[in-house]
């Protein structure tokens, strides 16, 4: 009776445990990433909560697949304009292209650079501060075609209070 008793009681703490371990390594993401989002939102000016968000929701914290063997960590696809290597991926399609970088920091700097295409030009003439216009922002641009992708930022900026870094 006590060996069932146990099993129950593991098998309830399962999900607790997975939350914990991701809590963790979002933790470790933020810690590891957050001055990279304040570089690049002083330099090209979009703020770092929704870069280190969108770091965190593409990346897996950086544990994807994309973000181990592409340093990729906000799932940019080739497009027309990359010249560099890439790696394929089954995505919205079979067997995409998808850009791969030396490191993370030239992830975080092709991001940026990506932000500033003509699509999301609009985002700019939002403040800094205002992280739910971003979000939501980049969603009606098309940046993902998840239809909750807006409002997963939001909550991640919430949850880890990402909005902290977007005043430094």
């Amino acid at each position: 009776m006590r060996r069932i008793h146990l099993c129950l009681l593991m098998i309830g703490l399962l999900p607790l445990m997975s939350i914990a371990q991701q809590n963790g390594a979002y933790q470790t993401y933020i810690a590891s990433y957050a001055q990279m989002a304040q570089d690049q939102m002083r330099r090209y000016g979009i703020p770092a909560s929704i870069t280190l968000a969108q770091g965190l929701l593409e990346s897996g914290a950086g544990q994807s697949m994309l973000a181990v063997k592409a340093n990729n960590h906000f799932g940019i696809k080739v497009g027309s304009s990359w010249t560099g290597p890439y790696v394929l991926r089954n995505d919205d399609a079979p067997n995409e292209k998808f850009r791969k970088y030396n490191n993370a920091s030239e992830s975080y700097e092709d991001h940026s650079k990506f932000l500033h295409g003509r699509r999301y030009q609009g985002l700019f003439q939002l403040s800094i501060t205002d992280y739910q216009g971003w979000a939501r922002g980049l969603k009606a641009c098309g940046y993902a075609t998840n239809p909750a992708y807006a409002e997963s930022l939001i909550h991640l900026i919430e949850m880890y209070s990402l909005y902290q870094f977007d005043t430094g």
